[in-house]
């Protein structure tokens, strides 16, 4: 009896569990809680390929080291006459005295040990000097910018509030994002996509800009512009302005971004905040640059360039652009996820209509119920009144199956449902084990209770062989597979685990209750 009534507790516990978490899939008004979520092939929704320009990783590497030592040759009083970068990925520096190049080395090994002196060149008395990154150093680079550019676009799916995405490496610089239910595509990809380097530039007030509206653009300055869009007529103007090439501050030292109303003008706008160095950084700049114009750059388009007035103290800045408030909440989620490290470039784009995923619904649906029906018919003619209690639990089995995925919000897929199809023939085939034992020990003159117990005990190891390996293999096709083939390992494994605790627990207790309970006499198998 005590054996009985621990599994009745058990049993209880995990037929309840399995209704509360299997009726919102159903029904969410009777019970609202979580649902099982659809994959892709089944909701509908977008289905992407990216690749991440990792060689521009390397090349916006190269201009920031420049860009650095320029800063220390300075400081440690290293004269150069120019210094110049050669294909995108060397430097080329030129001395002004050869004798430096001790000197240059010394630098080079205290502040760019990454860096490999290439060659060096004696012309007209001065010394050139080739430098560049050894590769390992570049595929380095290059494996750290696919790596980030997943966790930020992971960021701004997550922010943007997609039910279940599917994001993941494919080979070294690819990117597949399969988002299910997805209704706005061209908003996603913008979202995707988005490079979100920010920048605050100050405006090259002391050169003419026509003159560089006609290519006359001075060294260190660049022609960018702002675009806005009439809102009533969707004429887009393009507003030119002079800006310096060197950022003074940019977007990593933001700490949040968030979409705020104008009170006076009731119009959105993103508010930004600083961490402390770049509230120090952001104060010394408008101190020193008071009636000047500071032009907030995102992407190399220009969204305002403002007049500073007074220094800013408080480490806080707003973009204005006549947004949206859509645009102005996808601007705040780029720049909240942060930069990405490269441009990314879509190689593949499918949009999945959830007609067709009704339709596999449909159809998965069909063939669940006619393999099932035709399995509950099969063992009621064939096992009688046995063959019912299989029925019963085959049917707590597909219970606990849609539980399990809406419990631990895993996603069906079609590959999913064909997963749920094996598991009503893989459920049956233990209990078939298990009459069949049962069959041969009244052959042998036993008692029902006594046969059922022979039954089970003989039948239970190999069950427990067969659904045991078959779990094994479910879980390396889980964590080795991709998305179709990890939808059938989930419901796979979730059905092996039910089947085993609806065939060796459920059923045993049924008969129990019927041969000690009941006081059966035979059994009807």
């Amino acid at each position: 009896m005590k054996r009985f009534s621990w599994r009745s507790i058990l049993i209880f516990g995990v037929v309840i569990a399995g209704l509360v978490y299997t009726i919102p899939s159903f029904n969410p008004t009777i019970w609202p809680h979580k649902k099982i979520n659809l994959g892709l092939d089944l909701q509908g929704g977008m289905h992407l390929v990216l690749e991440v320009d990792t060689q521009k990783a390397v090349e916006s590497t190269i201009e920031r080291i420049a860009q650095e030592m320029r800063r220390g040759l300075k400081k440690k009083h290293i004269r150069y006459l120019e210094m110049d970068i050669i294909n995108a990925v060397q430097i080329s520096l030129k001395l002004r005295d050869p004798e430096d190049i001790d000197r240059l080395e010394d630098f080079l090994d205290n502040e760019f040990s990454e860096l490999q002196i290439r060659s060096k060149n004696t012309e007209g008395g001065n010394l050139t000097v080739i430098m560049d990154l050894p590769q390992r150093e570049i595929e380095l680079i290059k494996k750290l910018a696919a790596d980030q550019a997943l966790e930020t676009i992971r960021n701004r799916i997550d922010q943007f509030g997609v039910s279940e995405p599917d994001i993941r490496r494919q080979g070294e610089n690819r990117i597949l994002i399969q988002l299910p239910g997805i209704k706005d595509t061209k908003r996603a990809k913008d979202l995707i996509g988005r490079t979100a380097l920010l920048e605050f530039r100050l405006l090259d007030e002391s050169h003419d800009l026509n003159e560089a509206l006609k290519g006359n653009v001075p060294p260190g300055s660049e022609v960018l512009y702002q675009v806005t869009e009439d809102p009533e007529t969707h004429r887009v103007k393009k507003v030119p302005y002079l800006v310096k090439k060197r950022a003074v501050l940019t977007g990593a030292y933001l700490t949040d971004a968030r979409v705020q109303i104008d009170s006076q003008f009731n119009e959105p706008y993103v508010s930004i905040d600083f961490d402390r160095k770049g509230a120090r950084i952001f104060e010394r700049i408008t101190e020193e640059n008071v009636q000047k114009r500071l032009a907030i750059v995102l992407d190399n388009t220009v969204y305002s360039a403002p007049v500073i007035q007074e220094k800013i103290t408080g480490g806080k800045a707003r973009i204005t652009g006549n947004f949206t408030t859509e645009e102005a909440r996808d601007l705040a989620i780029v720049l909240r996820a942060g930069a990405l490290p490269a441009p990314v470039k879509i190689l593949e784009e499918r949009t999945v209509g959830p007609s067709l995923g009704t339709d596999s619904i449909r159809k998965g649906l069909i063939s669940m119920l006619a393999g099932g029906i035709l399995v509950i018919l099969f063992m009621i003619i064939y096992y009688k009144g046995s063959g019912l209690i299989a029925d019963l639990a085959l049917i707590l089995n597909i219970i606990l199956i849609a539980a399990g995925l809406a419990g631990f919000q895993a996603t069906l897929t079609l590959p999913g449902i064909a997963g749920i199809i094996l598991t009503i023939g893989m459920a049956v085939d233990a209990n078939v084990l298990i009459f069949e034992r049962i069959r041969e020990e009244l052959k042998l003159g036993k008692t029902p209770r006594a046969s059922v117990e022979a039954g089970y005990d003989r039948a239970t190891l190999t069950i427990l062989d067969a659904n045991v390996t078959t779990l094994i293999a479910a879980l390396v096709l889980f964590q080795f597979g991709t998305g179709p083939v990890k939808g059938f390992a989930v419901t796979l494994s979730l059905g092996v685990l039910s089947s085993l605790f609806t065939a060796l627990i459920l059923t045993r207790s049924i008969f129990d209750y019927l041969l000690m309970n009941r006081r059966m006499k035979r059994l009807s198998i």
